[in-house]
């Protein structure tokens, strides 16, 4: 790619055109935004390093690359968690500045040096996706004590311009350089929690050399600016006075060959501990049919809809995808909900070959903030091209509270990095909504190439396991698959379950989570598995477990179910297993009874204090013997006798396989 890197001057830009250069790019140019003449060195501003800008032209003359340079004539207007376009708005400054340098230079991407802002980070590509420049992040989100050891070891060389934290000193930190500061730094981190990369506002930095330069920056002259004389943590910066270029002798050059965090992490299993399993063996079926439906749902008292029923027929699947998108869309709104309120969806199609030509049509449904989204391929039957089934939410006064209010947060990130696959397209890798994390699905892609990983299954299951951890992380702080209730796995050979569910097993220590292991033709990009899970934001140390087991002389059904600790949410699974695999079954009646018997149960057990309400049944189901039709019926009814009105909607989900014994999959979940 052709890539102009924003600089501030600081070590993060620095190192990430770095990054950007190893791994294959080439930076063109660079840009900044400079403070205007009457603003003073330090602007207060949200998005942007001012300190140190006298130096930018030498930094430019030192590359000897072009410096695209505009003054900030904004401010920081739209300080929300999302950016919409406002005109006066600093970022707007931004958009202005690249949008020239796209025109002069023909660039199709930005480096961009963030590490844990999400604030820089939304902003940056709000200007991007306007632009039709991909960002290139490669720091975001990468262990900051690593970095710094990083930039250090592979020859970046920055001093400290500014300090705004407690045990730094302006008169024995300012003009250091990092490694001069690394053991203070560290030690800060230890007692204070400083961020050592400075991600916190501790402190900024002017880089003065590094392998990409071809002269290097001296200062001559300078002077310590006192910006807050506090007494704990005073604010000071070096005024450059004074600089000049000198001619490099023996420089270090960059290291292009040596491998990259995406494939260390590949080759590292981050959850070890647990022995994998026996092997379980598992039988092929013929593939079922799916009767058609009307479009359903199920409401809870705390705002989310459910929704079920959109199968799209025909021959022109773009024509299919407007009519039964269009068709939601006023559905929707009939509900008093938006497109904007969207948080999951799933998108089950009959050939994988057709994804791009919904896909075009189904990001027009949600521009900004879309929702976590599972796509996979099943078996669907005759001319249906596709289903699709989703979760909403908006705003209900009653669960609002003096201190508290629930908001939807989604983690929509965009660029290409070391940390998880990029979202390039329309769905988040995560939304949250009160005590409750939707991920979308994820698969073993190696994020700095968006590229699959090689190894097969073993390293696959795992490595997109740790995309879940890292999203789960991200959006919310502490997060991680401990905090999961309900997980599915999708795998496209059933020999690929033993070490899926292994790998599983290793994330879960002393936690419980409900389980679904599914065996579809195809997945995105040729994967092996897909893992999406739903993650209750409570103690995961806490939660009740629900078990019932019941047999009858044609079936046997086991049910599982997790109600998380501070019981906002929860998840069963229920195994309807057969004596004889591959018997026929047209009568559910006898499937109906023992279902009924054990959901009864579980039920029962329920804490009544939660008023849980059954948002969407999944039905997992699989082969020749099982009529569509007929189970859609039967399920229906039997849910009614159960819950009554506040039924969930019944997904059929038709799949190449389960386990041997086992003819359905049942997974539900519930929320308050």
């Amino acid at each position: 790619m052709r890539v102009v890197a924003l600089i501030s001057g600081g070590k993060d830009s620095c190192y990430n055109m770095m990054e950007c250069v190893a791994a294959g790019h080439e930076i063109v140019a660079l840009a900044n935004l400079k403070p205007s003449e009457s603003a003073g060195d330090e602007l207060d501003s949200y998005m942007y390093q001012t300190v140190g800008h006298q130096a930018l032209d030498l930094y430019a003359e030192a590359m000897g690359l072009p410096l695209y340079r505009a003054s900030l004539q904004g401010s920081s207007l739209n300080i929300g968690r999302a950016y919409t376009p406002q005109e006066g708005d600093e970022v707007e400054d931004l958009y202005h500045l690249l949008k020239l340098v796209k025109e002069k230079e023909s660039v199709d991407s930005v480096s961009v040096g963030a590490i844990l802002s999400e604030y820089q980070r939304v902003r940056v590509e709000n200007v991007c996706q306007r632009l039709g420049l991909q960002p290139l992040a490669y720091l975001w989100r990468r262990r900051q004590d690593t970095l710094l050891d990083e930039m250090i070891s592979r020859g970046l060389q920055a001093i400290l311009i500014k300090v705004a934290a407690f045990g730094l000193d302006p008169v024995k930190h300012l003009g250091r350089t990092l490694e001069e500061m690394r053991p203070q730094l560290l030690k800060l981190s230890s007692q204070y929690g400083i961020n050592v990369c400075g991600e916190g506002g501790e402190y900024e930095t002017l880089t003065l050399d590094c392998p990409l330069f071809k002269k290097r920056i001296v200062i001559d002259s300078s002077e310590v600016v006192m910006h807050s004389n506090d007494a704990f943590a005073p604010v000071a910066y070096l005024q450059l006075v004074k600089l000049h270029l000198e001619e490099k002798v023996g420089a270090l050059a960059l290291d292009v060959d040596g491998e990259c965090p995406c494939v260390v992490d590949c080759c590292t299993d981050p959850f070890p501990g647990v022995a994998e399993q026996q092997p379980v063996i598992w039988a092929p079926h013929g593939l079922p049919s799916v009767p058609s439906c009307e479009i359903s749902y199920s409401q809870s008292p705390g705002g989310f809809l459910w929704f079920r029923g959109i199968m799209c027929s025909g021959q022109n699947v773009c024509d299919a995808s407007q009519r039964g998108f269009s068709a939601l869309k006023v559905r929707i709104e009939e509900l008093g909900f938006k497109m904007k309120d969207a948080v999951l969806v799933h998108l089950y199609m009959r050939d994988m070959e057709d994804f791009a030509a919904i896909n075009s049509v189904y990001k027009t449904l949600f521009p900004e903030a879309p929702p976590a989204r599972v796509c996979v391929q099943c078996s669907l039957s005759g001319d249906t091209l596709f289903q699709l089934d989703g979760l909403f939410w908006n705003l209900v006064p009653e669960v609002c509270s003096d201190d508290y209010t629930p908001e939807k947060i989604a983690m929509h990130v965009q660029s290409i990095s070391h940390w998880a696959p990029a979202n390039i397209g329309p769905y988040s890798q995560a939304v949250w909504v009160g005590s409750a994390i939707f991920c979308a699905g994820q698969i073993a892609l190696k994020p700095c190439s968006m590229q699959l990983v090689s190894g097969g299954i073993a390293v696959e299951a795992v490595v997109s396991l740790r995309h879940v951890d890292r999203v789960l992380d991200a959006v919310r702080p502490g997060t991680s698959l401990s905090h999961v209730l309900l997980a599915h796995c999708y795998v496209t050979q059933s020999s690929y379950i033993p070490t899926a569910v292994a790998a599983w097993q290793k994330t879960q220590g002393d936690c419980v989570s409900c389980l679904s292991v599914i065996v579809v033709p195809k997945l995105p990009r040729g994967a092996a598995v897909e893992w999406h899970v739903l993650a209750a934001v409570s103690d995961p140390f806490s939660r009740r477990c629900i078990s019932v087991a019941e047999q009858s002389a044609s079936f046997q059904a086991k049910l599982y179910g997790v109600v998380s600790s501070c019981m906002s949410s929860a998840s069963f699974t229920v195994s309807l297993c057969v004596p004889t695999p591959g018997a026929s079954y047209q009568d559910w009646s006898p499937a109906c009874d023992i279902l009924r018997t054990v959901l009864s149960k579980a039920i029962a057990d329920l804490p009544i204090e939660a008023s849980l309400t059954p948002l969407c049944c999944r039905t997992f189901y699989k082969g020749e013997d099982v009529e569509a039709q007929g189970l859609h019926a039967g399920l229906q009814e039997l849910f009614e006798d159960v819950w009554g009105t506040t039924a969930p909607p019944i997904v059929l989900v038709p799949v190449t396989n389960l386990s041997t014994s086992e003819v359905l999959h049942l997974s539900f979940w519930f929320c308050s």
